[in-house]
């Protein structure tokens, strides 16, 4: 049996590691904040309320680890809104919940091509160390633009295995917090989920995690504010890092 590597002890009891892609491994998930931000300022607001989206507690609550359409809808419900679904044609805009998905999906690509996007060092390191002592790792995302975020990255290759949200879509499999794109991703890995890890730093995230029986959750909180590791812990998580360079008691050689 393959194990982790004894500098990072608390992987020593796993197989393999699946690894959600933004905010875990690139520093994108401010990116889709900033884009979710703008998109949602400009749609209209229930009567009285006159908050601009918070990027940081409505994106974790709301946004983050869903797909477009399902953070589209999350979000306006949360803020007592309600629009039509539309139609996939919709172009990018307020009058429904596609075209303000759409128009995300917009002021992301357009963000993301240029600024450029990098990983965090800490998950760096450590896959580092996981791939030295050839634990195999998996990279998953409910957004069809993983491949490219880790490409860009320069992390591609420290992957056996990408499940992005092309492939998901192409599969048929449900959205977080159902465990499929974990189970998938494990599943490639040719490891049961009971054998591996799964990390990540959004709520359905965790709770896809461990409703999936993996070994164990850990759950990344890159906010640090009063509630989100209590979050993380209320949602499934076993144990929450900021950094995965926490996990690491040997620096890396």
């Amino acid at each position: 049996m393959v194990t982790a590597p004894c500098s990072a002890p608390l992987l020593k009891a796993v197989r393999a590691v699946v690894f959600d892609t933004d905010g875990v491994i690139t520093d994108s998930a401010r990116v889709h904040a900033a884009a979710w931000k703008e998109a949602f300022d400009a749609c209209p607001r229930a009567a009285g309320d006159e908050r601009p989206f918070d990027p940081v507690e409505e994106y974790r609550r709301y946004v983050d680890g869903k797909s477009r359409l399902d953070g589209a809808r999350a979000l306006l419900v949360s803020r007592g809104l309600t629009l039509p679904e539309g139609d996939p044609l919709d172009p990018p805009g307020t009058g429904s919940v596609r075209a303000v998905a759409a128009r995300k999906e917009e002021l992301f690509t357009a963000r993301l091509r240029e600024h450029g996007i990098t990983a965090w060092p800490g998950t760096v390191r450590l896959l580092r160390v996981l791939g030295r002592e050839q634990v195999p790792c998996a990279a998953v995302s409910a957004s069809r633009h993983a491949t490219e975020l880790l490409g860009a990255a320069g992390v591609r290759d420290l992957f056996r295995v990408v499940v992005d949200g092309s492939e998901a879509r192409r599969l048929g499999l449900p959205n977080k917090p159902d465990p499929a794109l974990f189970v998938e991703a494990a599943r490639r890995l040719g490891v049961p989920a009971a054998e591996c890890a799964v990390v990540e730093d959004a709520l359905v995230g965790v709770e896809a995690g461990r409703r999936g029986r993996f070994a164990l959750v850990i759950g990344v909180d890159r906010t640090a504010t009063a509630a989100s590791a209590a979050d993380l812990l209320d949602h499934g998580a076993d144990v929450v890092v900021q950094d995965l360079a926490e996990l690491l008691t040997v620096p890396e050689g």
